[in-house]
């Protein structure tokens, strides 16, 4: 059985400037996925870098408010969204919330970095 505790998986910055701790990877981890999944964390007024994944990418919004920038649309995000984000779309999220903007990462197939190409 394989149980992971956020608070002792590693924190890390991302190509795209958000906060992440890794939770599942299958290049990482003795585990049958095809997916990754990390928790990541936007400050307050930050946003990400555009860029862009060659694998679909679901964000789920755990606290905090902000806007999801996909292609040339964006929408308001907040406690309990649902994000697709297709492959090859550009995409950024900012917080525009007084505190941080928290969210789960499933990335399809697992992410791999030769796979994102940063854009800002």
């Amino acid at each position: 059985m394989l149980v992971r505790d956020l608070k002792n998986c590693k924190e890390f910055v991302s190509g795209d400037g958000a906060v992440l701790r890794e939770l599942l990877h299958p290049d990482k981890d003795d585990i049958k996925i095809h997916y990754s999944f990390a928790q990541a964390r936007v400050l307050p007024g930050q946003t990400t870098l555009p860029h862009r994944l060659k694998s679909t990418e679901v964000y789920y919004i755990l606290e905090g408010n902000g806007l999801m920038h996909i292609g040339k649309e964006c929408t308001e995000v907040y406690k309990g969204c649902a994000v697709y984000i297709p492959p090859d779309a550009v995409q950024y999220i900012e917080n525009t919330g007084k505190s941080d903007l928290i969210f789960i990462c499933i990335v399809e197939p697992a992410w791999r970095k030769e796979d994102e190409e940063i854009l800002g």
